[in-house]
Order: C-alpha cells, then structure tokens, then sequence
C-alpha cells in the first residue's frame, strides 16, 4: 500500500501495495496466552490425498464444487510474472485451478477459476497449510512457491503440504481484475496531478476516478458482476472449497497482513472448519477506515524517523547527519520533482510520486534501506534509476514494460471491502490528520477534497468493519511486530483480543516476520502449527 504524494488510497490498509494514486491523502505483542490446544488431524493421507467425495460439512446447493478432484500438473502454465515463471519451474510444485461460483447467491449459473499451486509434504502428513500474502491482490501462488526457500517453511513443508492460492480475480485465477493498460498504468504514476486541489484540480482528479471505476467494470470479465463478488466475503468461501477438495477436514492457515482479515473472516464465517491459524501483520478488523489509514499514515512517519537514524550515522546519508531535519532534507529533494521530473536511462520520468512511492517500498524492510539511500543520494544528482526500480518493485513492473494485475486487484477488492467515503469534509480532515503523523509524504501543496474511484465503483460494498463472532474457534497465533510501518502493533493486540488468541511481539521496523528466519518468532509458530502449542505468554522477540 502506498500514501504516495499528498494522496493516499482510502481503500489502502494492508500491504505494499497501492491501486491508485488517489487525491484524498487519507484517500491513498503480544501478551502470548500460554497453553496449548489439542488439534484435529487435518485430512486422510495417501493416494492424491484428495477423497472422491466432500469432506467436512457442505452448505447447500454447493455439493458438486466441494467434491471435485483437482488435476495436477505443471505450473509453467500458470506463471503470470517474470517472478512466477522463476518459481513455478521448481520440479517440486504442481499446479491447478479449482472451480467455484461467480456469484454464491446463484451457484448454478456461472463458474470461475481459482489458481492453486502446492508442493507436498515430505514426512507424516498432518494436511495442507494454506498461504496468502496479502494485498490484496498479491499472488498466493507466487508467495506459495517463493517460501520454498524459507527454511522455516520447509520444516513444515516436512509435515504440510503447503498450498498457495491467487485470490478470485487475482494472478492466475480466471478471469482477473483488468483496469489498466501498462501504457496507462505507467501513465499515470508519471501525473502528479492528483497533488492539485484548486476546484479544476478537483475536477480533473475525479473525471479519472470516475473513468478508472468504468474501466474496471468494462474491461473485466463479467463485468459488475465479477466486481460485486470479488470481495473477502467471497474469498473466504473459496477457501472453505479448496480445504474440502485438498481433504482436509479442518483448516490450517498462515496469512500476512491483509491476509490477516481474511483469516479472521473464515474464522467468522466456518468457525468449525478452523484447526489453527497464524496471523502475521494484522488489520484491526473493528477500526473505520479513516482511522485505519491515518493509524497507517503514523506507522510510515515512524518507520521513516528510524530510516533517517540509521542513515544519519553513515558518511553518506542522501538525508544528512541530523536525524530532526530529515524530513526537512527528503521534502527539498522530492519536491521539486512535482514541476520538474528526472528523466531516466530509459526514457521515463521520476515524477513525486514515484519517489514517494520507492520510500514507501523501502520502509517495509530495513534490507531496502541501503537502496533508498542510494536512491536519495542519486536524486541530488538528478539522476533517479535506484528511485524508480524501487518503485518499479512496489508496482511490480516488468523489465519490458508489463504490470501484474496486483494494482487493479487491490483497488477492486478493496472497493467492495470497505464503505465508500464520499464527505468531502470527512476527506479533508483526513488528509490533514495524516499528513501530521507522516510529514515526509507531504507535498507542500493545498490538500484536494477529491473522492477516490471507490465513490465511483458501480457495485456496494459486500463487507463492513467489526469484530469477528469467532466463538468456539481454536485460539490463533497473532504476530504483531512494534515499528510495522503498514500495519500498526496495536491492530494485532486488537486482533488477538477478538480471536481469543495469542498475541507474541516483534521488536523492529519491518512488516511481517514470520518466517523470515527469525528463530525467537520461527519455532514458536513452528510448535504451535504442527502441535498446537501456544506460545509462553508475554514473548517478546527482536532482531
């Protein structure tokens, strides 16, 4: 998720990754329960490990979808990015698509295709472990097939056969989310228009919101509605699909960020389905969207005061060596790009909001670090190509020119997730509230009342915040880390406190952990997914 420029997506709340360019700037711990639960065994083994018929409960009308067999084959096929076409040629991996309903009010009329690649567990089978990475829109596959060389993962992958899955719409699933074409993808990172709130600023911002809402709708197929069904509420009873068809009776589930929301909502809807879940980088399922984002917009601001620490003690700081005036240095460099962009080695232009966008990139992980120094460093030459491969990153932008589908998916996914928010005055006093807890992203220019494409979207919303009814569920394993830049530690004490569950703390600047070769935060999740094992409670682990 990006608050790039003066403006930020009102629909972007979870992971680095930003539909849109939107002039609404608010538009862009674990106290760990100690014990340990008794777990159900995930599914039968051997064979294809996939019975003939549905396993666990089936809800009307939907017989057929949960009895299907799967036909495993090569991923190739499915490799939608330079990435995937990487990562699915592992001999290791197969790959399929599961059938499901477009629509689950009308299960008999038409179907779509849900993407699903897994590698198989090498030891004694406990059952599938299913991954999604968060976005939303960001590809479970390619998150499935990467974590291979995670060694965490593969001690599971011992007992798991893990399991990745492109969300409806998302990556290989069919049909995705089509919005825009590169050039106008490419097009619009370089208009920095959206930092213009005079009334024709205004104006000329939401003609484009309006025209983006109507792409989507036109150039996706199904058109509305495959948008009016694309939404967690819908992902969620996929979900419930793919556990019966892998055979597994209960699910056992790892998601990131905003994965974390789809967790808690199958939690929600199949509370009996639910064998453990761990819950990395969560999304305070009960919190409006405007504090949401403005709680976001604080944990950028921190993130970038702890970059501009850690650069301050280096000769080389493209920020200088007083950490206070950081912010100060950033806005002369970035600024500027706003009338007069750097044109790069191949031809494109540096806009503001592509540099914003690459800082925003870099504070996900103190490994980028060193490279967004570069890239500032770079920027006083006016020179900007560490700048844009940063943001090329974030964009997921291909060496010759091809986006992913990520940022259309984001944008529709989370127009249907959320309440629109159309008060301009709802806006305005958002974007000054964000732009206070993270002054690095402002552009020195009068705030826009401008509504964002999910004003515009042809279909409502199909979810609202709130506290999840998990009663009865098996208590998860929520990870909160104390310095996540997009997702706030106390939306996972928040989180773990309405899914009765553990909450376990990572000191640090960085979003998400588990997994990551941390061992204080690894073993633990490790127990607790093969063993039901909470962890102590109170655990605290750091770099």
């Amino acid at each position: 998720m990006t608050p790039s420029g003066s403006s930020v997506s009102w629909h972007d709340r979870s992971v680095p990754r930003s539909p849109r360019k939107l002039s609404a700037l608010v538009g862009a711990v674990l106290i760990a329960v100690t014990g340990c639960t008794v777990l159900d065994e995930g599914s039968p083994s051997g064979g294809d490990r996939a019975p003939a018929g549905p396993v666990g409960p089936v809800p009307d009308g939907l017989d057929d979808f949960y009895s299907q067999r799967l036909d495993w084959g090569d991923c190739q096929p499915y490799a939608t990015t330079n990435v995937a076409e990487q990562t699915f040629a592992a001999p290791e991996v197969e790959c399929a698509l599961l059938e499901v309903p477009l629509s689950y009010e009308n299960p008999d009329a038409e179907t779509i295709e849900v993407g699903v690649l897994r590698t198989r567990a090498q030891d004694d089978r406990i059952g599938s472990l299913l991954v999604n990475p968060g976005g939303p829109g960001v590809s479970g596959m390619e998150a499935a097939a990467s974590l291979r060389f995670s060694p965490t993962i593969n001690k599971l992958g011992d007992r798991f056969d893990v399991v990745g899955f492109d969300p409806r719409g998302v990556g290989a699933s069919e049909p995705s989310v089509d919005c825009l074409t590169d050039a106008e993808r490419d097009a619009d990172r370089a208009d920095d228009s959206e930092v213009d709130g005079t009334p024709q600023g205004v104006k000329e911002q939401e003609a484009e919101e309006r025209a983006f809402a109507r792409k989507c709708a036109q150039r996706t197929e199904h058109g509305e509605e495959m948008l009016a069904n694309l939404g967690t509420r819908d992902v969620v009873k996929d979900m419930d699909i793919l556990r019966s068809v892998l055979g597994d009776r209960k699910l056992t589930y790892l998601g990131y960020s905003y994965g974390t929301r789809i967790g808690s909502t199958y939690a929600e809807q199949f509370p009996d389905n639910v064998r453990a879940m761990i819950l990395d980088g969560a999304l305070d399922p009960e919190q409006e969207l405007v504090d949401s984002l403005v709680a976001q917009g604080k944990g950028f601001g921190d993130a970038f005061a702890e970059f501009a620490k850690w650069c301050a003690k280096r000769q080389d700081c493209g920020l200088g060596d007083e950490p206070a005036k950081a912010t100060e240095r950033y806005q002369d460099l970035v600024r500027p790009l706003i009338d007069d962009p750097v044109t790069i080695a191949d031809g494109r232009e540096l806009s503001f909001d592509d540099a914003t966008t690459a800082t925003v990139q870099a504070l996900y992980s103190q490994q980028l670090w060193e490279k967004l120094n570069t890239g500032l460093n770079e920027l006083q030459r006016r020179r900007g190509e560490a700048l844009m491969a940063l943001a090329d990153q974030y964009n997921e932008r291909g060496p010759n020119g091809e986006y992913s589908d990520t940022q259309d998916a984001f944008a529709a996914i989370r127009c249907v997730d959320d309440p629109r928010v159309t008060d301009r005055d709802t806006i305005l006093t958002a974007q000054r509230r964000y732009a206070q807890v993270a002054p690095f992203l402002d552009s020195g220019k009068p705030i826009s009342e401008a509504r964002d494409a999910c004003a515009f979207w042809p279909v409502p919303n199909t979810s609202e915040p709130h506290l999840p009814n998990v009663e009865g569920v098996p208590p998860a394993l929520v990870i909160s880390t104390t310095n996540d830049p997009a997702t706030p530690y106390q939306a996972g004490v928040q989180l773990a406190k309405a899914m009765g569950g553990s909450l376990l703390t990572y000191e640090g600047t960085q979003h998400t952990v588990f997994a990551q070769g941390n061992q204080c935060v690894d073993q633990p999740g490790i127990d607790y997914l093969i063993n039901g094992t909470l962890p102590k409670k109170g655990l605290r682990c750091s770099g």
